[in-house]
């Protein structure tokens, strides 16, 4: 059985410090501990470069090192992200663009001419024509994406097949929604026991899964380490045998997510936990955060402008908006999405942000945010009291 493993290692630049340090000892020293023990694995990670940004505040330097090692020794790869996790299809691309960049220049200061990723993560799996085009001009070869991007509907992919984006022509690896819905290990092992003939099984979930989200008692993940028929591969490895043996199939990809739904795409809603015109939130939120954006953009010469973008692109991580979703994600290992803390901090941002700027002509638009930020406040507190408060178990 051949698995194809790829984890997603993420927290909000913003987020307390006791978060980080919880899931960095509980999750991703298992992860790298794990494949330090055992050699002949390899995984496919996207560490997001915020996280990595309060593992140098934190002292996580030891940790840093390891994770050279093992990238030294080609038992991992590191994909691309965009430094501060927004949603891609939903910010401009000269936004993007720059937030690339940036976290290259943050992982090449650490890991040097190891750090040549070939892979890029976009936040989410949030698929959009024009943001995979714009990461293909960037240098990169592949990205990975949920199995319903293929055509807006489940169990319609073979993974062993290579595919390229007929937009962008990038190659494409799909993760099984089914393999990823609950702890991995377990999955895998028990596929193990019932495989007859060459399987290829590929899995992405988020890293917090391996130990902060669930207590391996049973150690499934050390089982399946252990096992004869068990060969992992990194993407980057895989899709060179898939995609040189056979030409690859250009496909017209459907804009979606990883927790998509074939309904939401039926309706065109590709990405509704982050921006839905049916909930007043959000619009009140795109609405500040475009007038934030465009504010801070016509400002660029300003004396604190440094401190203006500093808060611009912590408001704009996709969690600001996510956590104003209301959405049940209980039953694939997440919490109810309503958060109004988690809210806050986003919204404070952007507000911060703006009021940064030192130029006097901006007292109107500093007005303008402020009462949009006193109105999503409002919206947040009296939809918590009177819904969500006793409602929801997180």
């Amino acid at each position: 059985m051949l698995w194809i493993n790829f984890l997603h290692l993420y927290q909000p630049v913003h987020t307390d410090a006791y978060f980080i340090k919880e899931a960095t000892e509980k999750s991703y020293k298992r992860i790298i501990s794990a494949l330090e023990a055992h050699p002949e694995i390899g995984f496919t990670l996207n560490i997001n470069t915020c996280l990595f940004l309060r593992w140098e505040e934190l002292g996580y330097s030891g940790l840093i090192k390891r994770i050279a090692v093992l990238l030294e020794r080609g038992q991992i790869e590191l994909t691309g992200n965009a430094a501060y996790h927004p949603l891609l299809p939903l910010i401009p691309k000269e936004e993007l663009e720059r937030q690339i960049k940036e976290s290259e220049d943050i992982f090449r200061k650490h890991f040097g001419e190891k750090y040549k990723p070939r892979g890029f993560f976009m936040s989410e799996m949030a698929y959009g024509k024009e943001a995979a085009k714009a990461i293909k001009e960037l240098g990169y070869e592949w990205i990975i994406l949920d199995e319903i991007t293929y055509n807006g509907r489940l169990k319609q992919v073979d993974f062993r097949k290579c595919h390229i984006d007929k937009e962008s022509k990038l190659k494409l690896i799909f993760r099984s929604r089914k393999l990823s819905s609950d702890y991995v290990p377990k999955l895998i092992n028990k596929l193990l026991d019932k495989a007859n003939g060459k399987i290829v099984a590929i899995t992405a979930t988020d890293a917090e899964l391996y130990g902060l989200r669930y207590n391996d008692i049973h150690n499934e993940l050390g089982k399946l380490f252990k096992d004869e028929r068990l060969e992992t591969k990194l993407i980057s490895d895989y899709l060179d045998l898939a995609c040189t043996s056979k030409a690859g199939k250009e496909i017209n990809l459907v804009s979606s997510n990883w927790e998509s739904t074939e309904r939401e795409l039926k309706e065109k809603r590709a990405y509704s936990s982050w921006k839905d015109n049916k909930k007043d939130i959000h619009k009140k939120l795109w609405q500040l955060t475009n007038h934030v954006y465009t504010t801070v953009c016509e400002h660029q010469d300003d004396d604190n402008y440094y401190w203006a973008r500093w808060h611009l692109v912590r408001g704009l991580s996709s969690c600001t908006f996510w956590w104003a979703s209301g959405k049940d994600f209980r039953y694939i290992f997440g919490p109810y999405a309503w958060n109004p803390d988690e809210i806050e901090r986003g919204t404070n941002e952007l507000v911060r942000s703006i009021r940064a700027i030192n130029n006097e002509l901006t007292i109107a638009d500093k007005i303008k945010a402020e009462h949009l930020f006193v109105e999503i406040k409002k919206i947040v507190w009296e939809k918590h009291w009177i819904y969500y408060w006793k409602k929801v178990i997180n």
